[in-house]
């Protein structure tokens, strides 16, 4: 039988394959753009300094890495939704060595890492090798070595190996930092401890706190707490209580935001304290993810501890469905890494 062939095919099937690739192209470019947000249309930018790093909205922070040997630890300030106000306070009078979101021992080996009343903790933590890797999605990757001695020490007690993972902003403009610490004991064991709450015998109402911290900006308005736990009463405006995640939540700027602390299960005395102060005289709004508010903790020579936080800025208040939802997601993911 003989088949008649239209010489118009060949150009029709050329055509039909190369709208198909060309579409499919088009819908993978369009998918990536949603997932970050739109961020590649949405005035985000890089900005680099020799000790900083930040990301852009609008010539506005969204968040900056700062690591200059000028502050005592490396820190997040500002942390922001994009386009708004920090949602963070750097060195508040009252402490000024409350670096915004900051990671501080408060004593290893009694030896106090955090309060520095006279300019200088007596215990320093130095860093190097810092590596910050940005990306055309806006997201990072920071690595860091850290260490942590007496002041004028030649000898660690304490080293960590810190990676932190930032997303690009969703659609509704929030994003997570995932915290990865490893730290390793030296010649020595490690006594890492807090001064004790008021729950303890020799403690104290202030006592508790310790680890990764936020001091909130003082432009928070209506703040609250909420957590995937009860979280007690407030005393002595503060919070201490046992939960998998933890919010702090007010208005700025008009709208409701918050910041969430997210604890992985793998942590050390798994679900995580969590210290909240809520003193509207100061203002003082402050949330701590305290493994150590109940008990010190021994870390014997040459091991290992492990820590995971995941860290998210986001827009309205979260409820503990939320935050149940948020941690599980946390968890799924952080299996993958």
């Amino acid at each position: 039988m003989n088949v008649k062939r239209n010489p118009a095919w060949p150009l029709r099937c050329l055509t039909l394959v190369l709208a198909s690739c060309l579409g499919a192209t088009l819908l993978r470019a369009a998918e990536g753009l949603a997932s970050s947000g739109g961020a590649q249309a949405s005035g985000l930018r890089w900005q680099r300094d020799p000790d900083a790093v930040a990301l852009l909205k609008d010539d506005k922070p969204v968040w900056q890495f700062n690591y200059s040997p000028k502050f005592s630890k490396p820190n997040f300030h500002p942390v922001a939704l994009p386009g708004g106000s920090a949602l963070s306070w750097l060195s508040p009078p009252d402490h000024r060595w409350h670096l915004a979101l900051f990671f501080s021992w408060k004593y290893l080996n009694h030896v106090n890492y955090w309060e520095e009343n006279a300019g200088v903790a007596n215990g320093a933590t130095k860093w190097s090798k810092v590596k910050v890797e940005t990306r055309p999605d806006f997201s990072a990757n920071i690595t860091m070595d850290l260490q942590y001695h007496p002041q004028g020490a030649t000898s660690d007690v304490l080293t960590e190996k810190r990676v932190i993972r930032i997303s690009p902003p969703a659609r509704d403009g929030s994003y997570y930092m995932d915290w990865h610490q490893e730290f390793t004991a030296g010649n020595e064991d490690v006594v890492m401890d807090r001064t004790p709450p008021d729950t303890k015998p020799d403690g104290n109402a202030r006592g508790g706190y310790a680890g990764l911290s936020i001091r909130l900006a003082k432009e928070l308005s209506n703040p609250s707490v909420t957590a995937t736990a009860d979280i007690g009463t407030l005393q002595n405006s503060r919070y201490g209580f046992a939960a998998t995640a933890a919010d702090f939540n007010g208005e700025i700027d008009g709208a409701e935001a918050g910041v969430a602390f997210l604890d992985h299960p793998s942590n050390l005395r798994s679900p995580s304290r969590w210290y909240g102060i809520m003193d509207k005289s100061v203002p003082f709004w402050f949330l701590n993810a305290s493994l150590l508010q109940l008990e010190p903790y021994t870390l014997p020579a040459h091991q290992k501890l492990v820590l995971r936080y995941r860290v998210v800025v986001h827009p309205q208040r979260w409820d503990a469905a939320r935050l149940e939802k948020e941690h599980a997601r946390y968890v799924r993911e952080a299996r993958k890494d």
